[in-house]
């Protein structure tokens, strides 16, 4: 399957809700039902210098694109975080598994190593999301820690892992 990682624009805020409220997507990220294309509106609108946001789109037989994965990486403003960043990542459950994720996650550490000099990068995962696990593992990505009842997902509490990829320079 072929597809293209570009920089998000405000025509991909209707598919990035469509995934953001997706089952299968939803519940391994901080998204919640009642999410408007708005809000995917008002955040791409509203991103600033610090913000760096990919999508993968692919292109049907009428050459119209749609998003079937984003992924984002946020350079922390303050002067002394300003060498590190955080990350977030979600793929169209239609098009996991296709090498998307990785391919979102190889430019975001393009953009950190050679575009930004990051020396830090950091996300947070669901500790039983073995698959993003396994990506961010083979990414160089090593877990640092467990936030405990990290967040709500389908109404219980639910821990996630703090990993880091940290390049020495």
């Amino acid at each position: 399957m072929e597809f293209t990682i570009r920089p998000i624009c405000l025509k991909d805020a209707p598919d990035i809700n469509e995934i953001r409220r997706m089952s299968g997507v939803m519940e391994n990220i901080l998204g919640v039902p009642s999410e408007t294309v708005q809000n995917s509106e008002n955040f791409i609108a509203h991103m600033d210098g610090n913000s760096h946001q990919f999508v993968a789109v692919v292109t049907d037989e009428n050459g119209n694109e749609k998003a079937v994965g984003c992924a984002g990486l946020h350079v922390y403003p303050g002067p002394r975080l300003r060498h590190s960043a955080g990350i977030g990542i979600m793929v169209h459950k239609a098009y996991q598994g296709m090498g998307i994720g990785k391919k979102l996650m190889e430019t975001l550490l393009d953009m950190a190593d050679n575009w930004l000099m990051l020396v830090r990068v950091e996300l947070t995962v669901y500790t039983d999301n073995e698959k993003a696990i396994g990506l961010y593992q083979k990414m160089g990505f090593v877990s640092e820690g467990v936030k405990r009842k990290a967040a709500i997902r389908s109404g219980q509490y639910a821990d996630e892992y703090i990993m880091a990829r940290i390049r020495n320079v």
